[in-house]
């Protein structure tokens, strides 16, 4: 029988791991992913002037487009009613974030005191051909530290080792990361030493269980594994800021885009749950959008594994600014918001 847990006064359903594999047998088999792209991450702001002026001043962001939306569809897809939003689409190299201000309803902050094991941190990591020259240009711009410094991960690791990483913050508190690979790991593309800042890599989320979110990112969606690493000591420690962090790291993709990476943290095993009546206006949310070939089906997947919905169904949007004619909006087994469209 299912367990039954309460989060905040939310009575969750979480399924016995042999009811989900057998959920997750036949999706994996499905001939065409659910998923072919990771599109972008959003971010809700507060006050889109000054976002907008870190994102292109601080980190080098391009502005590609800035529309306010309203209306009954954009209520359905993203959950929250009587919205009136802000979106602005930002680039820097091939990847794309979207920057939101509710206009209303005004949302609630962030946490003051959110740390990175909890599990409604997000970040999006941005590739640096410096690291030393990034921290130098961050620290003139007087971004404030998530991480003690940048961390130099250690040799022992296989799979991390010299991987140079550091958080920070942006003006709403936002944790973002800056990573430097060594040559011969990560995308050959990152080598280039044309620009300070090249582009964005993936979105790290914090997760409580790895096998739970592999069954909604990689059997549901289609995203294949495509590296693992357990990581650990003062390095890991000092880079999340977290005493005694160990973690457990799934990076996952698509077929292209950025990709997904679950951070599990085995230890210390304290993160706090996402918030369950959180919305897309607050402003602890981020959203990662995927491109579906087919949202219909994308979302039949979806509610098959009894994934929760922020969408009713499948919206059809009367304007299409963003890119997209239909799209339904999820949340994955920690909460995480998945929009899922369709061009």
């Amino acid at each position: 029988m299912a367990a039954s847990h309460r989060i905040r006064g939310t009575s969750v359903r979480v399924l016995p791991l042999a009811l989900l594999l057998v959920f997750a047998l036949p999706l994996a088999a499905q001939t065409q992913p659910a998923v072919i792209a990771l599109d972008s991450v959003g971010i809700t702001v507060s006050d889109m002037e000054r976002a907008v002026d870190f994102y292109s001043g601080v980190l080098s962001f391009r502005k590609v487009s800035d529309v306010e939306l309203a209306g009954n569809d954009w209520e359905h897809f993203t959950g929250v009613f009587g919205l009136r939003v802000r979106i602005v689409r930002m680039q820097l190299g091939g990847e794309f974030i979207e920057l939101a201000q509710f206009l209303a309803p005004e949302g609630r902050p962030l946490p003051v005191d959110s740390r990175s094991n909890d599990r409604w941190f997000q970040h999006v990591a941005i590739i640096t051909s410096d690291m030393q020259k990034a921290y130098a240009h961050l620290r003139a711009h007087n971004v404030r530290h998530a991480s003690s410094g940048p961390q130099r991960l250690p040799e022992w690791n296989r799979n991390a080792g010299g991987i140079e990483a550091f958080y920070f913050k942006d003006p709403d508190g936002h944790a973002l990361e800056v990573l430097h690979f060594p040559a011969g790991k990560g995308d050959p593309k990152w080598q280039s030493t044309s620009a300070l800042f090249l582009g964005i890599d993936h979105t790290a989320i914090t997760v409580s269980d790895t096998g739970a979110s592999l069954v909604f990112y990689r059997d549901a969606l289609g995203m294949r594994v495509a590296g693992e690493s357990e990581n650990y000591g003062t390095e890991q420690e000092h880079l999340n800021n977290v005493f005694g962090a160990r973690l457990r790291i799934t990076a996952l993709r698509a077929a292209s885009g950025p990709g997904v990476e679950l951070l599990e943290y085995l230890a210390p095993r304290d993160g706090r749950p996402y918030p369950a009546d959180w919305r897309a206006s607050d402003l602890g949310h981020w959203s990662t959008r995927f491109i579906s070939p087919d949202t219909g089906r994308a979302s039949q997947i979806l509610r098959n594994i009894h994934a929760r919905f922020e969408s009713p169904d499948v919206t059809a949007l009367a304007r299409s600014e963003l890119g997209f004619s239909r799209g339904v909006m999820v949340r994955d087994p920690d909460g995480h918001a998945v929009q899922l469209v369709q061009k």
